[in-house]
């Protein structure tokens, strides 16, 4: 699969700490397994902006509307399908992407 990015920016070197909160404004319907798919009004934990196309896409997880619904999943989604609720952590570690940022199975 393509890099969606050669760069992203994150809370720390290892983007492990979530930048923000996110609610879900409508559906999305990944167009592959790079991306997650996410329900209105899901709340989304962002962990990275991908940079170099104008912050298009986040990474971040989403869980079930309760706990054990199902398992928290990782990927990509447009940031437009998505309001921020809560700033955690501010984005500020320019980090090189690789091909496990992307990576399909």
């Amino acid at each position: 699969m393509p890099k969606l990015s050669d760069k992203k920016l994150c809370a720390d070197s290892e983007c492990s700490h979530p930048i923000l909160i996110a609610r879900a404004l409508e559906d999305f319907y990944p167009q592959d397994c790079r991306f997650i798919p996410i329900r209105k009004g899901q709340v989304i934990y962002v962990y990275a902006m991908l940079k170099d196309r104008g912050n298009l896409f986040w990474a971040g997880s989403v869980q079930g509307s309760y706990y054990g619904e199902q398992e928290a999943r990782l990927g990509h989604f447009p940031s437009s399908v998505v309001e921020e609720t809560h700033a955690l952590m501010p984005a500020t570690e320019e980090v090189k992407t690789d091909k496990w940022d992307f990576y399909c199975n």
